[in-house]
């Protein structure tokens, strides 16, 4: 290279035969058009290449989108509160560390979580109170967080499996678009404290198991089963064929919830979404539709307190008929 270098390169061409400059002059071209020829091409050029950089550009931000977008989707969540966190780690969710903020007054529940992290070797870390706000995006976290994988959910069939083979009899929830993570944990929450053996959600369109659904559960996600299905229609066909009986709560329903006399029998409820209620094929689907009976102008429950109402409802009647 040194070498090359002294050599140097070349002589300078004169204005006259270099075909950008305006000066040259080609064999049978005129001078004018030779130099905006050139001009043109070496502009063409130019933009060509930067079409190329833009394009390049493009396909290095989607695929580093698309990175990101699927990092996020599999890394694992902080779940917030004390309640939440002790449940959890009683119920041996394959936890990776516990965050406590500095300063934190140590109750029963901490001291259970700190004794319960250290004997299943749980990293155990403590980090100040801004630095819990950033992870968990603002959520009110009383101080403590554990950091979880992605919800495990159960697969559809042996949930129903499970539910048919249960002593008790069979009860599951199922919500039909139901967006708000709080309203599926607080769904959850009340189907483990009624009796149910089980809730299954839409893929799409629905909100997941996420650590706000976590929260709102108080820890009952560790204990009772959540599935997820492609087609919730075809879902509750399957729960009719095993022998359920699909009613969904709907507030223009034919029967009213308090007059629900199959509510001792296998029973799947189905709760809609915040805003439309039941989807068309979802209500089509159901044997029965049940209204809850109000005594002021309200327009609707939220699904959350629909979904416990009923649930309830169901509880009472079980506990009070005859054995069959």
């Amino acid at each position: 290279m040194r070498r090359q270098g002294l050599e140097g390169r070349g002589r300078t061409l004169p204005a006259e035969e270099r075909p950008w400059h305006k000066a040259y002059q080609g064999p049978n071209i005129p001078k004018r058009t030779a130099w905006k020829q050139e001009k043109e091409r070496r502009a063409a050029a130019e933009e060509h290449g930067k079409s190329e950089r833009r394009a390049a550009k493009a396909v290095r931000v989607s695929g580093t989108a698309g990175r990101k977008a699927t990092s996020l989707k599999e890394a694992p969540e902080v779940l917030v509160g004390r309640n939440p966190v002790v449940e959890a780690l009683r119920a041996h969710v394959p936890a990776t560390a516990l965050f406590i903020a500095r300063g934190l007054e140590v109750d029963d529940r901490v001291a259970e979580a700190l004794s319960t992290a250290g004997d299943r070797g749980i990293a155990i870390l403590e980090v100040g109170r801004s630095e819990l706000d950033r992870m968990t995006g603002g959520v009110p976290h009383q101080g403590i967080g554990l950091q979880v994988p992605p919800f495990a959910y159960e697969p559809f069939e042996d949930l129903l499996a499970a539910s048919t083979e249960s002593p008790q009899t069979p009860l599951l929830v199922a919500l039909d678009g139901v967006t708000d993570p709080r309203n599926l944990g607080a769904v959850v929450r009340s189907a483990a404290a009624f009796g149910a053996q089980g809730v299954f959600i839409p893929e799409r369109r629905a909100a997941g198991m996420t650590a706000a659904a976590w929260r709102t559960s108080a820890g009952a996600a560790a204990r009772l089963p959540v599935a997820r299905v492609t087609n919730l229609t075809r879902a509750l066909k399957q729960c009719q064929e095993a022998g359920f009986l699909v009613v969904g709560l709907d507030a223009d329903g034919e029967t009213s919830l308090y007059e629900l006399e199959i509510a001792v029998d296998p029973l799947v409820i189905v709760v809609g979404s915040e805003g439309r209620g039941l989807s068309r094929l979802v209500g089509q689907t159901c044997d029965l539709l049940v209204g809850i009976p109000t005594t002021s102008q309200v327009e609707s429950l939220n699904a959350s307190v629909a979904a416990a109402v009923a649930l309830a409802e169901v509880a009472r009647r079980r506990a009070t008929s005859p054995v069959r």
